[in-house]
């Protein structure tokens, strides 16, 4: 045997001697990743310590997503050398690679979107939106900044910034009427010439006892996508903290999915907390995403046990990425549609990094009347599923629309600050059939407009030569003291179980439009939070207005300020500012 060949052969034995050792190690540290469809209670079967797993059956051998090695089949987790951490939650283990992983391409995706144009009264004097009470996009951008990254601008949704915040605006006296309106005008911050309108409706709050029965059905991510701290370990935790919530007469199932789907919790009654528990603690991630078998299947659940007169909701749980079985975006948006009709509702909950879907989870999350929170911390866990709970779960008013008819002798020029996924036609505010947003027990809702009335020394758009001449008492010094409408705004909503809608609808007076320091902290705070959401979109239109004035004016506008979110924000506006290369206020709340 010449020397060459006796290399060559040496060669190849140690290499295969190194794949075997590999995959040896890999399958005596790596537990069965299969998704259980079964009970709760039953454990997942544990694989063999050997070169080569024992073969699964086979709906789970079609669930795992696999790699060629030397000829032989195995998953793709093992190789990665994954073993178990410290239990994140109920004594259930997080996972997390050996070794250093590569790194991932971030794919996270974003509707696009466009910021509302100004829109001259004279041409267009009436604007239509759908009321939104999503306020995903304010934690999402909490988790960039924290990150120390600004966000992409298609993740940051104004309106949803904007609502975040409670506010203390006046609430209905009793379940009779479902929201109250409150309006106010004042200088801009960003610009004297221009004037703001602030639109607050406050839902009524339902008392906890006056809760109906809920039929939850929790659909869990469990895809290998899932695996990280940030995502499968927190859905669990999360998850448990609202379970804690509910009661005898509540009902709770559980569905997850990866390759396949299954049941690993039937329709169980909320107080059995130790039966919910297990079934959370046994869930492991791996395999591809078929996320369109796993709602199919919690619908199926949902109906099940569906409650009459109660509250019948699906709640999503992922990072959005759907990669198998279902991908059409458009056919889960129809069976979503579909289902809502039958009334059964669905809410949505963004988890994790890197491959976030934000587009599709806001999207079906509208078309299923609910709700889209992304949960960056357990403590953000706690405010969506413990301390708004009734205004996650119940709703009060839905299919509510907005609409504003400006008076052009009075306003030249209007721009809804956010909303822009939200406008509708003027002819969809008296078309039931239109689908729009929810508000739920107790939840704040404002949208703000900004104005430039007739006579300002400096509209956005010139005045036409040939077109009608402003008439001499619509200035804005007349406008101080004239005792005459602005605008006319109506409202649109639907009781729960009616199909009819009912109508509000209020002048919005211009008996003076004070200056921004004699606003109330509501608009002063509200104010501050929508030139944040224009400035990380690009704050074209905020002129000079700069990151240190953003957190001035919050400062000034903090009032109450019970659970810290209102603090939490500045130090998130100083921290974009930094990030932007922008200066900070020089004075700082040592509180702070």
């Amino acid at each position: 045997m010449s020397a060459r060949r006796s290399t060559a052969l040496l060669a190849s034995a140690a290499l295969a001697f190194a794949l075997t050792a590999c995959v040896t190690r890999s399958t005596e540290t790596e537990p069965d990743r299969s998704v259980a469809a079964t009970a709760a209670t039953v454990p997942p079967p544990v694989i063999p310590t050997a070169v080569v797993p024992v073969p699964q059956p086979a709906q789970d051998v079609a669930a795992l997503e696999q790699v060629e090695v030397t000829g032989t089949r195995v998953r793709r987790e093992q190789l990665q050398g994954a073993m178990p951490t410290t239990p994140a939650y109920g004594g259930a283990p997080s996972y997390k690679a050996k070794h250093a992983a590569m790194p991932v391409q971030d794919t996270e995706r974003y509707a696009p979107r466009i910021d509302n144009p100004i829109q001259l009264a004279a041409r267009d004097p009436v604007s239509t939106f759908s009321v939104d009470v999503d306020t995903a996009s304010y934690a999402n951008v909490r988790r960039f900044l924290n990150e120390g990254r600004l966000p992409p601008e298609d993740a940051v949704r104004t309106e949803e910034l904007i609502n975040y915040f409670g506010y203390d605006d006046p609430a209905p006296r009793d379940a009779a009427t479902p929201f109250a309106v409150t309006t106010e005008l004042a200088r801009a911050p960003w610009n004297a010439d221009r004037v703001l309108l602030r639109i607050g409706l406050k839902g009524y709050a339902v008392p906890p006892v006056a809760r109906p029965p809920a039929n939850l059905v929790f659909l869990i991510d469990v895809s290998g996508s899932m695996q990280s701290p940030d995502k499968l370990p927190l859905v669990k935790s999360s998850l448990g903290l609202l379970a804690r919530q509910l009661g005898a007469r509540d009902r709770i199932a559980m569905v997850v999915y990866a390759g396949a789907s299954g049941l690993v919790l039937p329709p169980t009654p909320g107080d059995r907390q130790a039966e919910i528990e297990a079934a959370l603690g046994q869930l492991q991630a791996g395999g591809s995403t078929n996320g369109g078998d796993g709602i199919r299947l919690a619908y199926q659940v949902a109906h099940q046990a569906f409650v009459r007169g109660g509250i019948n909701r699906v709640l999503l749980a992922t990072d959005g990425d759907f990669n198998v079985g279902m991908v059409s975006h458009e056919a889960l948006v129809d069976l979503v549609e579909r289902e809502r009709q039958s009334g059964i509702t669905l809410t949505t909950l963004g988890f994790g990094t890197g491959n976030y879907n934000d587009a599709l989870m806001e999207q079906i999350a509208d078309k299923g009347n609910g709700n889209h929170a992304y949960v960056d911390t357990l403590l953000e866990a706690r405010k969506v599923l413990v301390e708004q709970l009734a205004g996650t779960l119940q709703v009060i008013a839905g299919d509510v629309k907005a609409q504003v008819e400006f008076d052009p002798s009075r306003v030249a020029e209007y721009r809804l600050i956010g909303y822009e996924n939200r406008v509708l036609a003027r002819e969809d505010f008296n078309d039931d059939a239109v689908d729009a947003g929810d508000i739920g027990s107790g939840h704040s809702v404002v949208a703000l407009y900004e104005l430039t009335l007739t006579g300002a020394t400096r509209p956005a758009v010139d005045p036409l030569r040939y077109g009608a001449a402003t008439p001499p008492h619509a200035a804005i010094e007349r406008i101080q003291h004239h005792d005459g409408e602005l605008a006319y705004l109506k409202l649109r909503f639907k009781r729960p179980g009616q199909s009819a809608s009912e109508l509000i609808q209020q002048p919005i007076r211009a008996t003076r439009i004070p200056e921004l320091a004699q606003a109330s902290t509501e608009l002063r705070f509200s104010a501050a939070v929508a030139a944040f959401g224009q400035k990380l979109r690009g704050g074209e239109r905020l002129g000079a207005y700069a990151w240190h004035d953003i957190e001035r004016l919050a400062r000034g506008a903090r009032g109450d300020d019970p659970r810290g979110e209102r603090s939490e924000f500045l130090r998130l506006v100083g921290l974009a500012g930094s990030l932007a290369g922008g200066d900070a206020v020089a004075s700082r709340d040592p509180a702070d």
